[in-house]
């Protein structure tokens, strides 16, 4: 089991929109560049914007206009959905990177993405630019089942999407698609579609009868990529339900398994950033509270990054 410890909640200094509580509440994908934290949130158009070792309220960063339903069921209909927060190299407009909010894609108004430029030290500069994925997510679409997507990475020369599963299609996949195409075609006018290379999908276990299934991932410069998973009883690739816990895990660049652990508490994690600090492999990780009411969560854990235990192989996790 991995230790997890609670930094601070997901404040911000003003709220999104009229009686929004001052917080992120379903927190859903998470980059660290440099000093600064970005969190995207599934239910707002707003990206949060914290400072590293800082415990004052973060700011939020308006990714597209308009206001959402406050209502659940409306604002559940209308939201993007945006579930992957991923950050880009230098490409064209971008000289020094961006980071890419991307939604699920689970419906066709959650096919869209928003680009935001990144400055030398990793800060935000220059306008927000919403970007249409479906030529991507249209070909994903006809390879898997319930399209949900939750992850997104960078390696080498490849874009990898993490596939969500659910209890009633439980698999789990991860795509990898040609990171140079999928560049040239967000700068594109009319963007040819982009098809996967290949795709590998992953039983990861279960806790108390409930399949685990991606929720983010990011890649190590050594090429393993660590991911993070949730057990949520849900059967489908729309509904929430209750979480019955969530789990740390390595695969090797290839899609090797190398292990999974749970996590000591029962949050859902859904959003992950990863280095390695020596011989420990340090990760932070926001929470989804799934509830207005709640706050999302910055945790942190700290595990040995190669202990003889793990070396012996990945199998799926059953508590």
């Amino acid at each position: 089991m991995i230790t997890s410890d609670e930094i601070r909640e997901l404040t911000v200094a003003n709220s999104s929109e009229k009686d929004r509580p001052a917080y992120l509440s379903a927190a859903s994908g998470l980059v660290c560049v440099q000093s600064w934290i970005y969190v995207i949130a599934d239910d707002e158009h707003h990206l949060g914007v914290f400072r590293k070792d800082s415990q004052a309220p973060g700011t939020l960063f308006r990714l597209i206009d308009g206001e959402l339903p406050p209502g659940k069921v409306d604002r559940k209909i209308q939201k993007p959905d945006f579930e992957a927060l991923l950050r880009l190299p230098a490409f064209e407009s971008y000289p020094t990177g961006a980071l890419l909010a991307a939604g699920s894609g689970s419906r066709a108004n959650r096919q869209a993405g928003v680009l935001v430029g990144l400055d030398n030290e990793g800060a935000l500069q220059g306008n927000p630019k919403k970007v249409d994925l479906s030529f991507i997510y249209g070909p994903l679409a006809d390879e898997v089942a319930a399209l949900n997507i939750e992850g997104a990475v960078v390696l080498g020369s490849e874009l990898l999407l993490f596939q969500r599963g659910n209890k009633k299609n439980s698999a789990n996949a991860i795509a990898h698609f040609s990171l140079t195409a999928f560049l040239e075609a967000l700068g594109a006018a009319e963007p040819a579609l982009v098809k996967p290379l290949f795709s590998q999908t992953f039983d990861l276990g279960q806790i108390n009868g409930i399949p685990l299934s991606f929720t983010d991932a990011v890649a190590l410069p050594n090429g393993d990529l660590v991911f993070s998973a949730v057990a949520e009883d849900t059967d489908d690739n729309y509904n929430d339900g209750r979480c019955a816990g969530s789990a740390l895990g390595m695969l090797s660049a290839d899609g090797g398994r190398r292990w999974l652990r749970k996590l000591d508490r029962p949050y859902k994690i859904e959003g992950l950033d990863a280095r390695l600090d020596g011989e420990y492999l340090k990760t932070l990780m926001v929470t989804d509270a799934d509830d207005i009411a709640r706050p999302a969560k910055l945790l942190s854990s700290s595990t040995p990054y190669a202990p003889a235990a793990y070396r012996e192989g990945f199998e799926p996790f059953v508590a």
